[in-house]
């Protein structure tokens, strides 16, 4: 799922809190754990429309699934 993310805007977003450089290594990190968090949110709303008999994601299951995973960390 990391993949699916590009390097640039993990370096963008970590150089938001600070006018640093950042390594090859930690961009990557960071797709990792964003990738992972996507992915668990994602999943969590796809189950969430299919327990409501929809076909549809909508945005209401993606904060649900956002909150549960706040809630969980």
């Amino acid at each position: 799922m990391a993949e699916e993310f590009t390097l640039a805007p993990m370096r963008r977003l970590i150089k938001k809190h600070g006018d640093l450089k950042v390594s090859e290594e930690a961009a990557e990190e960071m797709r990792r754990a964003v990738g992972e968090l996507a992915q668990r949110i994602a999943e969590a709303a796809a189950d969430n429309a299919k327990k409501d008999n929809r076909k549809t994601v909508l945005e209401r299951d993606i904060r649900a699934a956002r909150t549960r995973e706040m809630e969980r960390e």
